[in-house]
């Protein structure tokens, strides 16, 4: 494995990877100042098995500009230009696509290295694999403006660098009940549908199929709180820039305000990009998990069906009854057969869960009326929960237990059924409490809403100290306050 991070060019049609102490005045010298992508790759020779090569690289030339040409029609314009893996088991992989950059990122890796430091080493996943997902994420952080790039000679088996954990033998009962209880955790996660419950679902199952499912789930809430937040501020910038305008102010001015307002604009597109693009791979993991259940149904029939194809086997096989068996004995068989087999008369009792209470504040939770972590503790958070339901279902439970029926009546409402209390100078938007932003010539009202400013000479103006640190100013008319 060759791990190289830093500049590359292309010149005459040969790769070079360039050291940080290079001095490249003419192009003549990079074959004494950088080392060829040939001779690199030369050096992986001697591995069988894989030959790896990471390039965290801008495919751009950063010399273009300064370099001078020995021979006029030598192409220096370039970055490292696409390379083939020609060679068995070799895989290759660029930070970004020919012509293009690599950012450097804020943190001390570049988002395609931090990408690679998370998945590669993941035990028993398949590089290829790996690298899709790296380029997932560098996709995700860089507002779809880097696409990395591989090119590969593997062959069919998977390649991964840190093997598999060797697993104990465990039954398909086993496994299955496995299953059964994450799919259970996940359905309740699925229903409480918010950042804080999946992020509980991933805590308490690391790893799995619905893992990969609940962290689709939780990238899509955060994309939308992103989106409604971008799509907020480019609304405000807006109105700044439309205000500036109206009111004449300096052309400095105004193109600050335009430059803001551009920048939120283009800050909205992006987060909708990315909320987009999390809904598609939501999509794909719940056709996936689609898959997986019908897969499951159909063994579960043909196991069903084997059973019984067996059960018939047994029977054709077994041994006749004895000559001058005893009778009161078949009899008494008989007898017991219709007694286990006769259905009861008596109405079925409904078994009640041991996690009621949990179950019943994810879905008040899930109603907008529970606040705070789900347990399984019906304390007093959770009975003002089942209150404010009652008041605003118009239902009537006990509130000092949790019931089965209650339970049945909040999941039989599917929209939200608290409303959603936000703070003074907030509204509600969906699931979120935006700000409120007045026009030009109104001002917030004591009840939340903006009224018209009163006249000059009916106004006497005074000073909050709250708001005076923000640099706003409140007014007094006819005894209501008034708060920019």
């Amino acid at each position: 494995m060759i791990y190289f991070a830093g500049h590359g060019l292309e010149i005459d049609g040969t790769n070079y990877l360039v050291p940080v102490d290079a001095v490249l005045e003419r192009d003549a010298d990079v074959d004494d100042e950088a080392v060829s992508l040939n001779r690199v790759l030369m050096a992986t020779e001697a591995a069988t098995k894989l030959r790896l090569v990471i390039l965290d690289a801008c495919r751009d030339n950063p010399f273009a500009k300064k370099m001078k040409r020995t021979l006029a029609s030598r192409a220096i314009s370039r970055g490292l230009i696409g390379v083939e893996a020609n060679r068995p088991n070799t895989f290759i992989a660029f930070a970004a696509k020919e012509g293009s950059t690599a950012s450097d990122g804020d943190g001390n890796h570049s988002p395609f290295t931090t990408a690679v430091l998370k998945h590669l080493t993941q035990p028993g996943l398949d590089i290829r694999k790996a690298f899709g997902y790296v380029r997932d994420d560098v996709m995700s952080e860089t507002g779809n403006q880097q696409e990395p790039y591989t090119t590969n000679s593997l062959g069919g088996n998977d390649v991964s660098l840190v093997p598999a954990p060797a697993a104990s033998p465990v039954s398909p009962a086993v496994v299955s009940d496995l299953n059964a209880a994450m799919r259970r955790d996940y359905e309740l996660a699925e229903r409480v549908g918010t950042v804080e419950a999946w992020s509980s679902f991933i805590t308490a199952h690391p790893a799995g199929f619905y893992t990969d499912l609940a962290k689709a789930q939780r990238n899509k809430l955060i994309a939308e709180t992103e989106r409604a937040v971008a799509t907020e501020r480019a609304r405000v910038a807006a109105e700044e820039r439309a205000r500036l305008a109206a009111a004449g102010a300096k052309a400095e001015e105004q193109g600050r305000a335009a430059e803001q307002s551009k920048a939120a604009d283009a800050a909205r597109r992006a987060a909708e990009d990315k909320k987009r693009a999390e809904e598609a791979r939501v999509a794909a993991g719940e056709a996936a998990k689609q898959a997986e259940q019908n897969r499951i149904a159909e063994q579960q029939r043909i196991a069903a069906e084997n059973a019984k194809r067996q059960q018939q086997i047994n029977v054709a096989t077994a041994d006749p009854p004895k000559p001058g068996a005893d009778a009161a004995s078949a009899a008494r068989a008989a007898e017991t057969k219709v007694a286990v087999t006769t259905p009861s008369d008596a109405a079925p009792v409904r078994q009640i869960p041991p996690d009621l209470p949990r179950l019943l504040k994810a879905e008040l939770k899930r109603a907008g009326c529970m606040a705070g972590e789900i347990d399984s503790e019906w304390n007093a958070p959770a009975r003002k929960a089942l209150s404010q339901f009652n008041e605003n279902a118009g239902t009537k439970f006990d509130v000092k237990v949790a019931s089965l029926d209650a339970l049945d009546a909040v999941r039989a409402r599917q929209q939200r059924v608290c409303p959603l209390d936000c703070d003074r100078g907030y509204r509600a938007s969906g699931d979120i409490c935006v700000k409120i932003t007045c026009d030009d010539g109104y001002v917030l009202g004591a009840n939340g809403s903006c009224q018209k400013r009163p006249e000059r000479e009916q106004v006497r103006e005074r000073r909050a100290p709250a708001t005076a640190r923000r640099g706003g100013k409140c007014f007094v008319y006819n005894g209501t306050s008034f708060c920019e």
